[in-house]
């Protein structure tokens, strides 16, 4: 609503026409992403499964004694993690150059430079809600055996796509400023990526570094789909609540920095 309201004002374009450009791109770029693909969206499992594999065959008997000695658990968690990574880098990535690569455009036709890395981000959105999200549902039934943890899944996954939204439009933001942004995103996302409990358990990590580690927003995200997925009982409220408020503060961060700096666009494009 934040969004609609501010292009209101600014461009006079109405809240449906905005809808309606965004539904677009959408859907032109999952045909396109996806477009003679035998697997279609469901690519996107393809990483996290094998990369959930190599890590359970190297590291699984050294961290399955953090879940209960059980192998199983281990193989869930870390999927878990790399499902959260993965969605995180790779639709901010796809999101990076939408603004620049659509430059042309935005010189004929006046529209809100959002709408690019937005419709990408509805892409990705909709990949992992029909990809991934229901394979998470499932290993949460089955494994805790609880409809509501199912239906709480819809909390972290959320506050994921607050935080991939927020970063997205930061870095689609900075690369119209600076076309080096590529290369150190790539080294930025392996340090989040190393930063962030995906193949290991935070309670491996040093208390005295452990307080650093809850500042990255997809630590708390992270635990609190761990949790709604390997045990039966209800999460931690106050990670999940964590995990929340951090998608919302990166969120409102990233869209407010690129409403303040869109302005100066045109110069640079």
């Amino acid at each position: 609503m934040v969004v609609l309201s501010v292009l209101r004002a600014q461009l006079g374009m109405p809240p449906r026409r905005y809808l309606d450009l965004l539904r677009v791109l959408t859907e032109r770029y999952v045909k396109v992403r996806y477009r003679g693909s035998f697997l279609g969206v469901y690519w996107s499992l393809l990483n996290p499964c094998i990369m959930t594999a190599i890590y359970t065959l190297i590291l699984g008997h050294t961290f399955a004694r953090y879940y209960n000695n059980s192998i199983v658990d281990y193989l869930e968690s870390c999927f878990v993690g790399l499902v959260v990574i993965n969605f995180f880098s790779t639709s901010t990535g796809h999101a990076l150059p939408s603004v620049v690569s659509n430059s042309g455009l935005l010189n004929k036709i006046k529209l809100p430079p959002s709408l690019f890395p937005m419709s990408l981000m509805s892409a990705s959105t909709f990949q992992l809600a029909v990809g991934v999200f229901p394979v998470l549902a499932i290993i949460t039934l089955v494994t805790s055996k609880s409809l509501l943890n199912v239906l709480l899944l819809v909390v972290p996954v959320f506050a994921l796509v607050l935080v991939s939204c927020g970063t997205a439009l930061i870095v689609s933001m900075l690369y119209v400023f600076f076309r080096d942004i590529p290369y150190m995103y790539e080294l930025l996302t392996f340090a989040f990526w190393v930063a962030t409990p995906v193949f290991y358990p935070i309670s491996i990590v040093d208390e005295r570094y452990r307080f650093y580690l809850q500042l990255n927003p997809l630590t708390p995200i992270i635990q609190c789909i761990r949790e709604l997925t390997l045990s039966a009982r209800l999460p931690n409220l106050e990670i999940m609540a964590q995990g929340l408020l951090m998608g919302i503060f990166v969120a409102l961060f990233g869209w407010f920095a690129f409403r303040n700096r869109s302005a100066l666009f045109m110069d640079y494009l």
